[in-house]
């Protein structure tokens, strides 16, 4: 069961990692300026840089709430039905824009897929909080 415990903790490094790099340095930092375009494209020229900004946010916020451990499973619905939402828009409105093109579904899929077992499967009701 250890071994269960510590690919729990490698996987949620790494889905606060995802979380941390495209909101910090991607939207925040704007390192890829696509993800306004990808904003605008979607929800307008506007306001698409504050929209961005805030997504950006939003997506840190995300990172420290997984870390908190605090409503694991409700946050990784949320996560998940996010990038499932977030990632149909995208495929649907700029695919021109995405880093892979039309295959980043099946990248989101893939997040989805281990952010369920990291929650769902491999923990089995247990917390192995990361702060401990």
């Amino acid at each position: 069961m250890a071994h269960l415990r510590v690919l729990h903790l490698i996987l949620t490094g790494l889905i606060c990692l995802v979380w941390f790099v495209n909101g910090f340095f991607c939207k925040i930092l704007d390192m890829a300026p696509r993800h306004q375009e990808i904003v605008a494209r979607i929800l307008g020229e506007e306001d698409a840089w504050l929209i961005t900004k805030f997504i950006g946010v939003a997506e840190v916020l995300m990172t420290f709430w997984i870390l908190a451990n605090i409503q694991r499973r409700f946050c990784a619905i949320l996560q998940m039905s996010i990038v499932a939402v977030m990632n149909i828009l995208e495929f649907a409105l700029a695919p021109d824009l995405l880093l892979f093109g039309k295959l980043n579904l099946v990248f989101a899929f893939l997040f989805i897929v281990v952010i369920y077992i990291n929650e769902f499967i491999l923990t089995k009701g247990k917390s192995y909080a990361v702060s401990k």
